[in-house]
């Protein structure tokens, strides 16, 4: 390989609190510009920050999640710098003593397409190292000709509480770098501390990237802004490789600097040089005292962490014997972890597989065509597991299956009901099978005789000839064996 990508992450996961970060003012999406901020959010002379536990809470939350050391006493600084959005003048955050300290993620990497794919064309598996995550507030927003062209600034988004989530520059790919934000992505909905919004900016990623030759130190990195697709993501890092490298390559220099992507036109362009931390002259904020976090708060809040993505994914592989792709599926989300543990729950751990099987296969079929996701699912997982117990007792085949998921998607019900109704269920007593098996030979001795006498593939049209004459209701499994002892004389 002539070059080598080398990519950190930045990711800012708006915390779902009600309230904002230093102030009591609502965080709620959608209101009338500059209804949700407050005395605190436009810095009025004299106010005083102060801090909401919650936030606090879920900072720990995150950092136990992905196996953090949670910091006994960290700091709160004023980050300085100008921008119409940030009235005070600096931004409440925290430089050297960070709530979250080091910890790290495993991602499960699938290639993708372009300059900068996976290593290899089938998935695999990597860790990638964390070194901190830290508390602030948000900035207001700035609305660009919103009339006559103007721009209008929109305050209340100012002072909702982010956790700043930073990656060492461990990912070497767009698709690495996208396989970490998805995980990481779960992992803040799942724990419960983000909405994971991307579109009303809930989850907004920031992408260094350089390249280098390998084995040379790290070259100099340029930060792409706001990312809130990971479509986007692709593309944008896919460019900014590619123009790094070109850059290079015809003898040019690569000037660190913050970078905007136009989705538009699929490219980069400069939006300022890139700021170091000096520049934003850091000092602890005097208005905040240090943050004790006691041992107990850290196993108050461990108590309430569910069962985590990764814990899940070995569980499903060691207790029922699914594929390491099959798991990673089905903890792709909490919801549809929890829709399949509640199948499973339904129909016991023998069925795990059925349970797998139709899920990540006719049920999230169904759901992209819909545009639906499972926390939408019309089946509940009462009626599914209802319907997987039918499979799974021979109540019904896998084509009747399908006939009985169809109607409950559309219809609503129960798999038993449906089944009576269309009258979907399979002929599994012996008697009648052995019945059935004996007309179609005596139908067709010519053809037994030549089965006989060494034509084997005969006996798929002994197969589709029984299963005529039952009218598709034999039971396929009881078919094929009462076949095989007749016709072998």
């Amino acid at each position: 390989m002539k070059w080598e990508i080398v990519i950190g992450l930045e990711v800012h996961t708006q915390l779902s609190t009600h309230t904002k970060i230093f102030s009591g003012a609502s965080t709620a999406f959608g209101a009338e510009p500059n209804t949700q901020a407050d005395a605190v959010s436009i810095a009025l002379p004299g106010v005083l920050p102060v801090l909401n536990q919650g936030a606090v809470e879920r900072a720990i939350k995150f950092g136990l999640a992905v196996g953090a050391h949670i910091a006994p006493r960290s700091v709160f600084a004023r980050k300085n710098y100008f921008y119409p959005d940030l009235p005070k003048g600096y931004q409440i955050s925290q430089m050297d003593l960070p709530v979250v300290g080091q910890g790290a993620l495993t991602i499960q990497v699938e290639p993708l397409s372009g300059p900068s794919t996976g290593s290899g064309l089938k998935p695999y598996e990597k860790t990638v190292r964390i070194i901190r995550a830290h508390l602030e507030e948000d900035a207001g927003k700035s609305v660009h000709g919103a009339t006559q062209n103007l721009t209008g600034i929109d305050l209340n988004r100012a002072g909702t509480p982010l956790l700043e989530i930073v990656s060492e520059p461990d990912m070497r790919s767009a698709a690495e770098a996208v396989a970490y934000a998805k995980a990481l992505h779960t992992v803040v909905r799942w724990i419960g501390i983000c909405d994971g919004n991307m579109q009303e900016g809930s989850f907004r990623c920031d992408v260094n990237v350089s390249v280098r030759r390998p084995g040379e130190p790290l070259g100099t990195r340029r930060e792409i802004k706001n990312l809130n697709s990971f479509k986007f993501m692709q593309q944008a890092i896919d460019f900014e490789v590619q123009w790094q490298i070109d850059t290079l390559e015809s003898g040019g220099k690569i000037q660190q600097a913050t970078i905007l992507f136009n989705p538009d036109t699929g490219e980069t362009r400069s939006m300022r040089s890139k700021e170091d931390a000096h520049d934003y002259r850091y000092f602890p904020d005097p208005d905040l005292l240090p943050l004790d976090i006691t041992p107990a708060m850290i196993e108050a809040v461990r108590a309430t962490l569910p069962e985590l993505p990764q814990a899940k994914r070995e569980r499903y592989t060691h207790e029922f014997g699914l594929s390491a792709y099959d798991a990673a599926s089905l903890t792709s989300s909490r919801e549809m972890a929890e829709f399949f543990d509640a199948s499973v729950t339904m129909v016991g751990a023998a069925n795990a597989k059925l349970a797998a099987n139709w899920l990540i296969g006719e049920v999230s079929a169904q759901l992209n065509r819909d545009g639906l996701d499972i926390a939408k699912c019309p089946i509940s997982a009462a009626q599914f597991g209802g319907m997987l117990a039918r499979i799974a007792d021979g109540t019904i085949s896998n084509s009747g299956a399908k006939e009985v998921f169809r109607a409950l998607w559309s219809e609503g019900g129960t798999a038993d009901a449906i089944i009576d109704a269309k009258g979907l269920k399979q002929v599994s007593d012996s008697g009648a099978i052995e019945q059935i098996v004996a007309d179609v030979m005596a139908a067709n001795a010519d053809k037994v005789a030549e089965y006989r006498s060494g034509k084997d593939k005969l006996f798929g049209f002994f197969v589709g000839a029984a299963m005529k004459a039952s009218q598709g209701k034999a039971n396929p499994a009881q078919l094929n064996e009462v076949l095989k002892q007749k016709l072998a004389g």
